[in-house]
């Protein structure tokens, strides 16, 4: 319910910056955070699958795949702030708050949805194993937003045009890597990022639960 809540603030906040302060054309911040709501959804999803079934059957793979896929776009929103310079001479304060809340939330999903894949993992995999694949998740999506950004790629791309995406993929990765090093700092930027604050905040999670009342 406060995930909700703090999500509608974010919308009432474009609203009425698009109503007080003409900035009805950052509509793409609400679309943005539902596609932030997506991985959540299909990791509550999975972890009601995996109470009855496998994880190595298919409809487990394919919640994987789905959770994995939009991950990206939950920490994708903190790149949005990018329009504070290059979309405003005179940045508002308003407009600060509004995009900050909005990225703030896409990123409190993605860690919630994370967090929970995390503690899946923990109940069927050693505690490395679990951890290592975290941390290439977090890899995995900071080069996705790479790609996003940058490239202007999205997760509909993977079936919409999969061979494009491909070939741009192979190319910075495989083929010309050296000749991409903004896909280094910015991939390598956003791992360290995710990886201190996820970090951090399971570590107060363990915290708190020791903490009695």
């Amino acid at each position: 319910m406060s995930l909700l809540l703090s999500s509608g603030i974010s919308v009432g906040l474009f609203l009425v910056g698009a109503w007080r302060y003409d900035l009805g054309g950052y509509w793409f911040l609400i679309w943005n955070l539902f596609l932030a709501w997506l991985p959540l959804g299909f990791a509550i999803w999975l972890k009601h699958y995996l109470k009855k079934n496998t994880w190595l059957s298919w409809q487990a793979v394919i919640l994987s795949l789905l959770w994995l896929g939009f991950l990206p776009n939950s920490f994708y929103m903190v790149t949005d702030l990018i329009h504070l310079q290059t979309d405003f001479i005179n940045t508002s304060l308003f407009a600060a708050v509004m995009m900050f809340s909005f990225a703030i939330n896409g990123v409190i999903l993605g860690f919630i949805s994370l967090f929970m894949i995390h503690r899946l993992l923990l109940a069927r995999s050693t505690r490395p194993q679990a951890h290592y694949t975290i941390a290439a998740v977090l890899l995995l999506s900071s080069f996705a937003i790479y790609l996003g950004r940058y490239l202007r790629w999205s997760t509909w791309d993977v079936l919409v045009n999969p061979a494009g995406l491909l070939f741009d993929v192979s190319d910075r990765v495989f083929i010309n890597p050296t000749s991409h090093p903004q896909m280094f700092v910015t991939t390598a930027i956003f791992f360290v990022l995710l990886c201190s604050i996820y970090i951090v905040l399971w570590q107060a999670i363990r915290y708190i639960k020791t903490i009695k009342d």
